[in-house]
């Protein structure tokens, strides 16, 4: 069986990486990810300096100022991270389609077994994606090479926030053996308390224990543990996969906000551009998904079925506000929304049943096309709908 080569790439602290990226002054201080305005809001990401302090994910924000009060606390914005996790891997796809991103937070995995003649070493192309990642994005990751994805995980867990680790084949148990459990991936927090009443702290003592010790203690969890302190892990880099068609528009509000009014003028003004990049490419919607993202750092998102698929504003506009309203159910104010057309075919579509109902959808169609006739000649702003213009005070 072919040795396998799974690198590992790792930002780290990446909320915080990229914000830094877009404000250089907050470089070399501490920094907390939290939103400030919510009364029970707990820490979503910290720098290096607010760890040293004490500072930890899922910390109330009060209890994790008092560690470090001279932090700058900046509100989660999770598009701003996923923009940033869509340009890391674009720097990856060069070398392998078996790329997977393990979460939203800077972590993926690559496998490049038998990739050597085309591009070197494993370590040489991970070498080659930091090199690129730093030069497109700014961003500089640790990278690690090892047989299998846990491995590589651990490996690079051990050199934040910088550097480099490579484990060969063979070397698996003897690189965890010195290493504390907490390290290794999978090991929930009740498995960790176990562990520490047996005085086990570190995955060499693990390791010394056979099958059926294990299972005296842990029952159904001792095959995992027997194999994880090992560095056994069969499991395959899934690949992100060829993602379907879609046209999808961003939005983020000037101010938070809670105004029902603006919000549905600026939805459908933003469902105005995203149907109108649909027309262009000759496609209709048969889904529309919402992802709303509050003040506070919660996030939500619905999605509503378009029948039969559609590409004019009207139609797509109402399925829209159907998963908006539906996304839609604090009261804390919003931030930032995102609106995903996708399911897309190529028309025609299927006709609507009756003779009035397929006259009212030529009208609009033919609406639409105007609109776009005159929008292409003029420019985006030569004609508009009321509800797209900025609301003034009474």
């Amino acid at each position: 069986m072919r040795e396998r080569s799974i690198i590992h790439l790792n930002v780290a602290d990446f909320a915080v990486a990229v914000e830094r990226i877009v404000d250089s002054r907050l470089r070399e201080r501490p920094v907390i990810i939290a939103p400030d305005s919510a009364p029970r809001a707990t820490v979503y990401d910290m720098s290096e300096e607010a760890y040293q302090s004490g500072v930890r994910k899922g910390m109330v924000l009060r209890h994790a100022l008092r560690y470090c009060r001279d932090a700058s606390v900046l509100p989660p914005r999770l598009d701003r991270y996923e923009r940033a996790m869509e340009s890391l891997l674009k720097c990856t796809l060069p070398y392998s389609p078996l790329i997977e991103l393990a979460d939203h937070n800077g972590h993926v995995f690559i496998d490049v077994t038998g990739t050597g003649r085309l591009f070197g070493s494993a370590p040489d192309i991970a070498w080659r994606i930091r090199k690129a990642t730093k030069k497109n994005i700014g961003l500089d990751p640790v990278w690690s090479v090892a047989p299998n994805k846990l491995v590589a995980k651990v490996a690079t867990r051990i050199v934040k926030p910088s550097g480099e680790y490579i484990v060969k084949t063979g070397e698996e148990q003897s690189f965890l053996k010195p290493l504390p459990t907490t390290l290794i991936p999978g090991l929930t927090q009740e498995d960790i308390n176990r562990l520490r009443e047996f005085n086990m702290l570190r995955a060499g003592h693990v390791a010394a224990l056979s099958m059926d010790q294990l299972d005296v203690i842990f029952g159904k969890r001792s095959l995992f543990l027997y194999e994880a302190v090992r560095g056994i892990d069969p499991s395959p880099v899934t690949p992100v996969g060829q993602k379907q068609p879609m046209v999808k528009h961003r939005l983020s509000f000037k101010g938070d906000t809670n105004d029902g009014e603006e919000v549905q003028n600026a939805l459908y003004g933003i469902v105005e551009q995203a149907v109108a990049d649909l027309r262009k490419q000759h496609l209709a919607a048969r889904r529309v998904g919402i992802i709303l993202d509050y003040t506070d750092g919660f996030r939500s998102s619905r999605q509503a079925s378009i029948s039969p698929p559609a590409a004019d504003n009207f139609r797509l506009f109402t399925a829209a506000k159907t998963a908006f309203d539906h996304a839609w159910k604090r009261r804390v104010r919003v931030r930032h929304f995102c609106l995903i057309y996708d399911r897309l075919i190529r028309p025609p579509a299927q006709l609507l049943l009756f003779a009035a109902e397929r006259n009212q959808e030529s009208k609009q169609q033919q609406l639409c096309a105007a609109l776009d006739t005159i929008r292409v000649r003029f420019g985006p702003k030569a004609i508009r709908t009321g509800r797209t213009f900025p609301m003034t005070a009474a």
